[in-house]
């Protein structure tokens, strides 16, 4: 199963597809069309995201993913999966100028040498980055072409999961298409839906999941950087329900309404996150004498214009919020055009992970 990290990477194009996002607590799902030239967003879906045991039920998940494609109106059988930060090992490594089907021999056999750590019985794919020539150097491309090694993005997840995802997509009567690692989905949208700050800007992507929290550094259309912090929004959400001693629920909409009393408490838990995202920051500015200019942020918790001021002033860089559905026709039934605004950065791994179909 191909593993599709960015826009191209398919070897068959639909003209609609089903991607869905399977987050700890809440689903994300959306139906993308071709319309032409134009691709369409034409229906979504936010779902509470099945309760799994430690092993995960097949059985389960086929269930939901019914539910999932019955809440997008059925209207296409192929599914692209994005999975968790927690599922998936994303590695950028050199390696030689070998097809993709020996690369991925290679990285089974030889796991820690290329990504410092044992990964028995993982299955891998490679998405391997054109080399680019310095302006005024086209003269020189047959050296280029002739590098000892490829620049690649290595992703790669437990054979037995891959398994199980395919058959619980089967087993809901559907095709699966792709599965594609969610730490790739915010690259993906924002390629397109920002593309002149993509292409000519050093920025970082910060997307709070519920667990996990995803950070990638892009450097004029480069992923230089990427990395997971184990802070998300149920920590932030768990911690000011406990300093305000308040209930989860009531302190899930403080954190997004941004209620002035919150300030303080809500300060305490969005600092560690802050701290742990502007170290990564350091390690790439310092060692590539580079210096990231703005930082766009997705996720449940970018509605809260409190949590974005946070990480501005603890990150030294300016933080806002994007809408990874910006550059897609809306085709959208009454509510959901209306709220689309409002919700729009909790789609954005599933907006990326369907791009790469078309």
């Amino acid at each position: 199963m191909d593993w599709p990290f960015f826009n191209g990477a398919t070897k068959k194009k639909r003209n609609q597809m089903m991607a869905v996002d399977l987050g700890s607590r809440t689903t994300k799902a959306v139906l993308l069309e071709r319309h032409g030239e134009v691709l369409a967003l034409t229906r979504y879906a936010l779902l509470d995201a099945p309760i799994y045991d430690k092993k995960l039920s097949v059985d389960l998940l086929a269930d939901h993913l019914r539910t999932v494609s019955e809440a997008l109106g059925g209207a296409t059988k192929f599914v692209t999966l994005a999975i968790g930060l927690e599922d998936t090992v994303v590695r950028q490594v050199e390696l030689p100028q070998i097809p993709v089907d020996e690369m991925r021999l290679v990285l089974r056999n030889n796991p820690k040498g290329y990504l410092q750590q044992d990964l028995p019985n993982y299955v891998f794919d490679c998405y391997i980055f054109a080399p680019k020539l310095p302006i005024g150097k086209a003269a020189e491309s047959p050296k280029m072409i002739g590098m000892p090694k490829f620049k690649v993005l290595v992703a790669g997840a437990k054979q037995q999961l891959v398994n199980d995802f395919q058959a619980a997509v089967r087993g809901a009567g559907l095709m699966p298409d792709n599965i594609v690692p969610g730490l790739i989905g915010p690259v993906n949208a924002f390629e397109l839906a920002l593309p002149q700050v993509f292409a000519n800007d050093c920025v970082a992507l910060v997307d709070i999941g519920f667990k996990h929290s995803s950070i990638c550094v892009l450097d004029h259309g480069d992923l230089v950087l990427s990395r997971v912090v184990n802070i998300g929004g149920d920590k932030l959400t768990t911690g000011l329900a406990e300093a305000m001693n308040i209930t989860y629920a009531e302190a899930e909409g403080v954190k997004v309404g941004g209620a002035p009393e919150a300030q303080s408490a809500l300060e305490m838990q969005v600092l560690p996150l802050g701290r742990e995202l502007r170290a990564s920051l350091d390690f790439y500015e310092h060692q590539q004498d580079r210096t990231v200019s703005q930082i766009y942020v997705s996720g449940g918790a970018a509605r809260s214009e409190m949590i974005l001021q946070m990480l501005h002033a603890e990150m030294i860089a300016e933080c806002k919020t994007w809408n990874p559905a910006g550059f897609l026709q809306l085709a959208l039934p009454g509510q959901q055009a209306v709220e689309i605004d409002h919700i729009g950065s909790q789609l954005t791994v599933a907006v990326g992970a369907a791009l790469a179909a078309f």
